[in-house]
């Protein structure tokens, strides 16, 4: 996997060999810890494409101080999460820190990140290992039916696991869920408290973003990003990179509309990045709304920031005509 990675994104084996062993050690007992048998806060998923927002909304979230999430410690933790919750609070909440002995780890976030990485013990990590754990996708394709993936994925110590989390931090835990955009349904249906957090990029610099990711990420705009969705067999084939992403961002984005069309109202809040950026205070409001509907209160009070500054803002003619084009003639042949 390491091959097509630039330097800065290669993995450090020394550090998945120490990991690896940690967690194995820490399997066992984990799976022993009693959790509560009713969810008592909700679990939001945030979703959306590549490169729309996502990873400024869970900085975003976990800024607030009102959610737990995902952080860059906890996900050490990929298989003992709730061992991992318990040891991060026990280094990093201030009710625990017995005559300021430990003053080394820092919550602020500087909504900073490089292709979804952030720097920081506690600054908001992807959490995949932990995804992947559970999610058993084909080796090619990152997808299966709602159905499928019912029976074949242990979602029921998922589910624990979060629940556990949650019991554990007192408060509601937002995580990224983009690896299930296409399986929306799948989640609500696993969840007796969920919000699905939808955020949704101009898909003209949406695309310009991915290609940007991959120039990092590989050292070209060749080389595909992210995860393989059911398009990417057709996708892959189109040797233009532009109308390649094109198609990426389209088949995601009809995905989630698609899985959201049925989701409670309650239960979803669909974001335009750009409305977000321009005004986070409104999100807030709607997520107090969308959590206090489900029997959870949080501060009504915003002290968050005021807004933020919208990257891309000027759209490449080209960029329109390629996704223009891809959408015509996929919708002509479908």
């Amino acid at each position: 996997m390491n091959e097509k990675r630039t330097e800065n994104f290669r993995r450090n084996e020394d550090l998945e060999w120490l990991l690896k062993d940690i967690n194995s050690l820490l399997a066992e007992p984990e799976q022993k810890i009693a959790v509560p048998d009713k969810q008592n806060f909700p679990v939001i998923f945030v979703v959306g494409a590549l490169r729309s927002g996502t990873t400024l909304m869970t900085q975003w979230i976990a800024s607030t101080g009102e959610i737990a999430y995902p952080s860059n410690m906890l996900s050490r933790f990929y298989q003992a999460p709730i061992i991992g919750a318990k040891i991060q609070r026990l280094l990093t909440d201030q009710k625990y820190n017995f005559r300021n002995e430990i003053l080394d780890f820092t919550s602020s976030q500087n909504f900073q990140s490089n292709n979804g990485k952030t720097q920081g013990a506690l600054s908001p990590n992807e959490f995949w290992y932990f995804w992947r754990r559970f999610i058993k996708f084909p080796d090619d394709i990152d997808y299966l039916p709602d159905e499928e993936l019912m029976n074949k994925s242990d979602w029921k110590t998922m589910k624990k696991e979060l629940i556990g989390m949650m019991d554990v931090f007192e408060k509601p835990f937002s995580l990224k869920g983009m690896i299930c955009n296409y399986n929306i349904k799948f989640l609500n249906q696993i969840f007796d408290k969920a919000i699905f957090i939808y955020v949704k990029r101009n898909p003209y610099t949406n695309m310009e973003s991915i290609l940007k990711a991959r120039e990092r990420q590989s050292g070209n705009i060749n080389d595909w990003y992210s995860f393989h969705i059911p398009e990417y067999t057709h996708l892959i084939k189109i040797s233009d990179p532009i109308i390649q992403v094109a198609g990426q961002v389209y088949h995601i984005n009809q995905a989630i509309q698609n899985g959201l069309e049925n989701i409670e109202e309650n239960r979803k809040i669909i974001v335009p990045y750009e409305d977000f950026c321009d005004n986070p205070k409104k999100y807030y409001e709607q997520l107090t709304e969308k959590l206090f509907s489900q029997g959870c209160k949080i501060s009504r009070e915003y002290y968050g920031e005021t807004r933020f500054s919208i990257t891309r803002t000027e759209v490449d003619p080209h960029f329109i005509s390629c996704y223009e084009k891809y959408v015509e003639e996929y919708e002509n042949r479908n």
